[in-house]
């Protein structure tokens, strides 16, 4: 491309491509991506993006086609890969100047830099950190500014680097520029603390963005995170951004180098704790300041680098040290004050929490339950942070928290807001310390004596109390609550859930969900409770709150199952309605499907009345063409699964939804495993229409599929195969025949995989035990495929199977194989005559499997056989069966492993041989038979 011609017309063609009219704008973005390959290109780019007169969105698009250009043809192997002249040109031309004056500019040209490092620097372009740090050092500040930028983004881009020679690449560089680093960051912010009490705030902004670029460059540096401390001793001074940064690279330090930070945990603890619980800190601090503060307290606390092994000799120095130094740190006095002012100053609801609860009580309770990374929001970072100093100094902060309970025994005037409000501070670390107070808390008789009188105060402000109490009830219903008040408990949640106040009856359907644990006692209190946990549903109007009320829902009807039914009608009608209102709000879409999943299986049968709304709901949920099955596919399947187990008889509609699946099979995710679970329901529940319609398709999938899965997906779409021969023999193998060559392969060559082994050898027994025409036809194909004889080739496939047996772990596989092998018996062919050893082993084996002795008569009788199909009897707790586990009852008593004794088999079989070949003939067969098999086979048959 020639330079002074090229120029003018790429010049107009990223002008053209930077307009708003599509007509302009195609052609424009056509003829560029033509360019990308054209030799000189990228050097008319880098022409452009560095002359300061364009326009800036003319140069901003061409570092985005530099940037790009480096990922696809910067590398010496891809295709069209830039020149190393034009390479060597680029880089001299991306250093000469720092000068850039629009920053979202500048940033891009330092990573584009950057990239070009990843791949280029120290070896083809050792120049690079260099001229930075020279850069750097200049007088000039846009210049300086812009070097540092760079030097940020590529120290952070080679660091990145993983591989091992990159490493010690890597390791030399930041011998040689972390030094220089941590003292640029040093000068910048003592010029910016000068600035500062020279109050020049433009020359403080100047200096402090500079201090955090350096920062950034350089913050594994001991010295750094060393000067950062000093820094803390200015929060009068600093800026909060200054103070703000300082936490976070002391914060940054001690998770990834704990050890090297031990020299500054004293005045690391020293700071955090006097800003924030001393007056010290009144009027300074901000809430990021404080919950970075708090972080750090904690971090220090909870490292378990800090902490001694159990064998003080087996501890390693350093951890002793810090250790000491936090004993030393955390005296009584300390960690008193500590819990205290955690409880009764941080753990307070605020005026604008308070407010929100009176306009926005929903988005008050999602809040509540929900809130943000205990690392950012104030709220939960407390909470946390009072978990882990209580769970590390229980013995000092237990007493300190039971004084605070007991001096607010009683209730509390309804005007004193500040008590009212210290109550319920104190009751939320009784809760959040209840695995702590286990020994120390009776909370039966404190429920009995206290809470329950307190959730009877119905006056408005004390509805504070009574939802704390509830939530606190909650915290202990998994530590310390005896079943025998759980109805008590019930007649309670059945009052709130009727609360005035909507945050009450919110936080009451939580406590709820946690609470059902004795089916017997719930279930007088079901249909009221449920049919309020509905109307609290149709009430709140967030999608947040909804799902949070779905959810308590799903949890009611998944535990008491079947005994939902009478209740669900009002539901049932009401879920159409939401679904269709949720339209745009996907994770209440989830939130829906996953309380259908627990309908369906509550209602069983009876499900197959939701068809018209649930087909058409798993039928967008699994449609990977639609956008939202991004979210509604894992809670999708779910559902289309349960809703096959549950389903009394296939319709068109359930079968028509099938067609989502070729592309889901595709997809090879993690929901492959309940994809291939979907398939069997289906051979479960049809397998004459389902395979008539969908064995072709299925079959280019599993073949497709069984390229590139593990071992694990081997099996899964094995067994697919194995059940479908097993509902229908004949059907099955007519179907999947395009896969049963492969099985057999695998057999004859001995498949390694011990589970992949086993399920070869059960579905060729399926197939030599129930089809024998079609193995005999398949044992011809795999004849000429291996040019051998036939005879040959099922010898050894008889050996292989002998060997392996071990690898088969399930009594029904193992009966299964001894029929198989049996089924070729009386032969008078010599080769399954000469295998008649390995067979007559293989018998006695699964004799052993599944033969069981009757005391009373001394007889052996097959444990596996199946007479006839029972309704189970249940205990409340257990689930009732599926539709689909009936149907596997129904087809057991069909199938010869539960219908055939292998005793009578033997026996049968073996006596036809003996007919076939003569008793002479039969006894020198016999003959080559172990002795103490012959015995143990004899002990197997007597009495028939």
């Amino acid at each position: 491309m020639d330079m002074d011609s090229a120029s003018s017309v790429v010049l107009q063609a990223l002008t053209q491509a930077t307009s708003q009219d599509t007509a302009v704008l195609k052609p424009a973005e056509e003829q560029l991506r033509q360019w990308e390959t054209q030799p000189g290109f990228y050097s008319v780019l880098l022409n452009i993006f560095n002359n300061h007169m364009l326009d800036v969105n003319v140069r901003w698009l061409a570092v985005l086609y530099f940037k790009n250009g480096i990922d696809r043809y910067w590398r010496r192997v891809a295709p069209h890969a830039l020149s190393e002249e034009e390479k060597t040109s680029l880089r001299a031309g991306l250093i000469t100047n720092f000068n850039e004056p629009v920053n979202q500019i500048a940033t891009q040209i330092a990573v584009l830099i950057a990239k070009v490092a990843r791949l280029d620097c120290p070896r083809q372009w050792p120049e690079l950190i260099p001229i930075l740090l020279e850069s750097v050092k200049g007088q000039d500040g846009l210049q300086q500014h812009r070097a540092l930028l760079t030097f940020y983004h590529v120290t952070k881009t080679l660091a990145s680097k993983r591989l091992a020679q990159d490493r010690r690449l890597f390791q030399d560089l930041a011998s040689g520029i972390y030094s220089f680093a941590c003292s640029l960051w040093s000068h910048h912010t003592d010029c910016f603390l000068q600035q500062i009490y020279a109050r020049d705030e433009a020359a403080a902004l100047s200096s402090l963005e500079r201090t955090l670029l350096s920062l950034k460059g350089s913050n594994t540096c001991t010295d750094t995170c060393t000067h950062a401390t000093n820094l803390h001793y200015h929060a009068k001074t600093c800026s909060h951004l200054l103070a703000q940064h300082g936490n976070l690279i002391l914060l940054d330090f001690l998770e990834y180098h704990p050890c090297a930070f031990i020299p500054l945990i004293q005045r690391s603890l020293e700071f955090a704790v006097t800003y924030v619980f001393t007056p010290a800190g009144e009027g300074v601090t901000f809430e990021r300041f404080i919950v970075q503060c708090m972080n750090l307290i904690k971090m220090i606390v909870k490292n378990d680098a800090y902490k001694p092994a159990k064998n003080i000799d087996d501890s390693k120095p350093e951890s002793l040290e810090a250790h000491k130094i936090k004993t030393a740190f955390f005296t009584h006095p300390t960690l008193t004050e500590i819990g205290r002012r955690l409880v009764s100053h941080y753990f307070l609801l605020t005026e604008e929490e308070l407010a929100m609860w009176e306009e926005d009580p929903e988005s008050f309770a999602v809040e509540e339950t929900g809130g943000d990374s205990w690392k950012y929001s104030l709220r939960p970072c407390t909470e946390v942070l009072f978990l882990d100093i209580f769970h590390n100094y229980s013995q000092t902060l237990t007493p300190v928290l039971l004084d605070m309970v007991q001096n607010l025994q009683g209730p509390t005037n309804v005007e004193d807001s500040v008590q009212l409000l210290m109550k319920d501070a104190v009751y939320n670390a009784v809760g959040l310390a209840a695995y702590e107070l286990f020994d120390n808390v009776d909370f039966d008789q404190w429920f009995k004596n206290q809470l329950l009188g307190e959730l009877q105060v119905s006056h408005h402000r004390y509805k504070l109390i009574r939802r704390r109490v509830i939530w606190l009830i909650g915290q202990w219903i998994s530590v310390k609550f005896k079943s025998d008040l759980r109805p008590l408990l019930y007649e309670v949640i059945l009052s709130l859930m009727q609360d005035p106040d909507l945050v009450v009856r919110i936080e009451t359907a939580t406590t709820l969900k946690l609470n059902i644990l004795l089916i017997e006692q719930f279930l007088p209190y079901l249909e009221s409770i449920f049919g309020l946990l509905f109307q609290l549903l149709q009430q709140v109007t967030e999608c947040d709150t909804k799902m949070q009320v779905l959810h308590v829902i799903s949890c009611v009807i998944e535990r008491v199952g079947i005994q939902i039914r009478p209740y669900v009608g009002c539901l049932v009608q009401y879920l159409p309605l939401l679904w269709k209102q949720s339209e745009e709000h996907n994770m209440l879409r989830c939130a829906i499907l996953t309380t259908l999943i627990q309908l369906v299986q509550g209602l069983g049968a009876e499900s197959k009345n939701l068809y018209p709304f649930l087909l058409p709901v798993i039928q967008l949920s699994t449609d990977v063409s639609q956008p939202p099955h991004v979210y509604l596919l894992e809670d999708g399947l779910e559902l289309w699964l349960v809703t096959l187990e549950n389903s009394p008889a296939i319709t068109p509609e359930l079968l028509r939804i099938f067609q989502n699946m070729s592309a889901l099979l595709e997809l090879s995710s993690e929901n492959l495993r309940t994809c291939f679970h979907i398939v069997n329901g289906y051979i479960y529940l049809s397998a004459t229409e389902f395979l008539q319609n969908y064995a072709e398709s299925l079959c280019r999938s599993f073949c497709d599929l069984l390229k590139d899965i593990t071992n694990e997906g081997r099996v899964q779409v094995l067994k697919v195969v194995e059940i479908a021969l097993k509902v229908s023999p004949m059907l099955g193998a007519h179907m999947f025949q395009p896969l049963l060559p492969a099985v057999f392969r695998g057999i004859v060559d001995g498949e390694r995989y011990p589970v992949v082994m086993s399920t070869y050898l059960g579905i060729m027994g399926r197939v030599l035990l129930q089809n024998f025409s079609f193995f005999s036809s398949l044992l011809s194909q795999m004849a000429s495929e291996y040019n051998q004889e036939m005879d040959q080739l099922l010898g050894n496939v008889i050996e292989m199977w002998v060997d392996r047996m071990d690898n088969i772990t399930q009594p029904e596989r193992r009966k299964l194989s001894s029929l198989a092998l049996l089924s070729l018996l009386p032969s008078d062919n010599s080769v399954i005559q000469d295998k008649f050893c390995g067979i007559v082993n293989i018998c006695v084996e699964a004799l052993h499997d599944v033969m069981t002795e009757d005391p009373e008569t001394g007889t052996f009788k097959d444990c596996m056989l199946m007479s006839h199909f029972e309704e189970p009897k249940l205990s409340d707790d257990e689930e009732p069966p599926t539709e689909q586990d009936k149907r596997k009852k129904l087809l057991a008593l069909e199938d010869p492993v539960h219908s055939v004794s292998l005793q009578q088999f033997v026996y049968e079989k073996l006596k036809a041989q003996q007919a076939l070949m003569g008793d002479q003939g039969f006894g020198a067969l016999m003959e080559t038979v172990d002795t103490e098999l012959v015995r143990q086979l004899q002990e197997f048959l007597q009495g028939l």
